[in-house]
């Protein structure tokens, strides 16, 4: 029996196992949970992070955001400014873009940064440790990276994910 391998174009979704335990005809089956996403999967997930954190929260400062919020607006972004860069390297006309882009994500960027603060049980007050050279950026990126507090904290509920109930 051949191994199943899908395109990565394919959206699959989630995949549920059953136990890892042979059955009588020898095969054997595994239990968890798999998220497979498509090239499409992965820019619906770009854009709705980013209009999550651009459109409906792009002042909200209280509350928290998840890892998942937060590294995949980082990422849109990061793939706008290069678009803008290479824009405005064929024309300098997009400088004016590129600088508009720049001035209008600047409080939606602080904001998921101080949620993303807040889901680690942390004041958005860090964020002055980033003027410290060198240690200050190392620690913010350290705090970033750290997993939320699955339980509610100083600073509210968990962060709810993309697509669960409400």
């Amino acid at each position: 029996m051949s191994e199943f391998r899908p395109s990565p174009f394919t959206q699959i979704g989630r995949v549920r196992f059953t136990e890892l335990d042979p059955d009588p005809t020898g095969s054997i089956q595994a239990s968890g949970t798999v998220t497979v996403l498509s090239i499409q999967g992965v820019a619906m997930l770009l854009v709705e992070y980013w209009k999550l954190v651009v459109l409906e929260r792009y002042a909200k400062f209280d509350g928290r955001a998840s890892r998942a919020e937060y590294w995949w607006f980082v990422l849109a972004n990061l793939i706008a400014y290069l678009v803008l860069i290479i824009l405005t390297r064929i024309s300098g006309i997009f400088f004016v873009l590129n600088a508009l882009y720049g001035l209008a994500l600047i409080v939606p960027s602080l904001a998921v940064f101080v949620r993303r603060l807040h889901d680690t049980n942390r004041s958005g007050w860090w964020f002055f440790i980033g003027l410290v050279p060198l240690v200050g950026g190392i620690v913010l990126l350290v705090f970033v990276l750290t997993a939320g507090d699955k339980t509610a904290n100083d600073f509210g509920p968990p962060p709810m994910e993309l697509g669960a109930a409400t």
